[in-house]
């Protein structure tokens, strides 16, 4: 069910704005800025979908694709700077889209529940190849101090198979 409750516009400015930050920081390879905005109590979840005829849920969120924590989050920061990040060597180039920002206010005091729709554009090497990954984020963001931090994150991708090789780059 959808909740319809009042965000002022100043508010919704604001997380739209930080939503567009967070797509340079990641297409920029800017890592370690973007785990900045990351609460230090953070999860960074995408469960896995499958196609399953009707009632039967499609998302299995006991398996999935990852299931980060902040630490976690650092560490693979860190290791996409490195050489054993085969992965993401050479870097993949990235473009995200980030739409239809959906802002609530959290169940707790002094956050928010935020609905957003990715588009993410991978290419990779010289062929001339890429991929496309579509799906939706469910954030809570959390105010600290003059700024919001992602408290969870729960990506929800809408392809139950996906065409990439993997997932070395962050959604």
């Amino acid at each position: 069910m959808i909740r319809k409750t009042a965000i002022d516009l100043a508010t919704r400015i604001e997380v739209q704005d930080f939503y567009s930050y967070e797509a340079e920081l990641l297409d920029e390879r800017c890592w370690e800025e973007w785990v900045d905005l990351f609460a230090a109590e953070a999860e960074y979840t995408a469960p896995i979908r499958v196609t399953r005829k009707s009632p039967a849920p499609d998302i299995i969120d006991e398996l999935g694709h990852f299931d980060d924590t902040k630490a976690s989050l650092v560490l693979r920061a860190k290791r996409l700077r490195t050489d054993v990040a085969w992965a993401e060597d050479p870097p993949s180039h990235t473009r995200r889209l980030v739409t239809n920002v959906r802002v609530r206010p959290g169940e707790q005091d002094g956050t928010l529940a935020v609905r957003t729709n990715f588009l993410l554009y991978r290419s990779r090497g010289d062929l001339g190849q890429f991929d496309l990954i579509v799906g939706e984020r469910q954030d809570i963001l959390r105010r600290e101090d003059e700024s919001w931090l992602i408290s969870k994150r729960r990506i929800i991708i809408d392809q139950s198979s996906m065409s990439t090789k993997n997932l070395g780059v962050f959604l």
